[in-house]
């Protein structure tokens, strides 16, 4: 008899919010729906109604300059959210991060930027690397190639 080298057996897993709609959040869209989870993209920049992160939901911020970027991310933060990021490098999310910081957020959470150093440049290469990193934080593994 062959072994199947996945399980049919579906794991519960949180949704994955994406602030805001742009070609990275579709393609998270795309991508994570293909792997079985439930996703909400919130067009509206300043959060909208949707974003309201339970236990175990991943948080994704793919454009930190979002009018309400600040009040989703002390939300998201404060949040029993399983995972937290933001699409930005280092650099350009620091003035972000300090302002939180100076209000006594603790931003230790915060994956900055989101995903897994693929290499990726394109939309759907970006979009690929922070779900994997999703999936991988919702097993508690850290990422990276399987051979050893």
């Amino acid at each position: 008899m062959r072994q199947q080298p996945w399980s049919d057996a579906q794991a519960e897993h949180g949704r994955i919010l994406v602030l805001s709609d742009n070609p990275i959040s579709q393609a998270i869209a795309s991508i994570a729906t293909a792997a079985g989870r439930d996703v909400l993209v919130e067009a509206v920049d300043d959060g909208g109604e949707g974003l309201e992160p339970r236990a175990g939901d991943a948080v994704v911020l793919c454009d930190h300059d979002a009018p309400d970027a600040p009040r989703v991310l002390r939300a998201a933060l404060a949040s029993e959210a399983a995972y937290v990021a933001m699409m930005a490098s280092r650099r350009r999310a620091a003035g972000l991060l300090d302002e939180l910081v100076a209000e006594g957020v603790d931003v230790t959470r915060l994956h900055v930027p989101a995903g897994h150093d693929l290499g990726g440049k394109g939309p759907g290469e970006i979009a690929l690397s922070v779900v994997a990193e999703i999936v991988a934080e919702s097993y508690g593994r850290p990422g990276g190639p399987m051979r050893g």
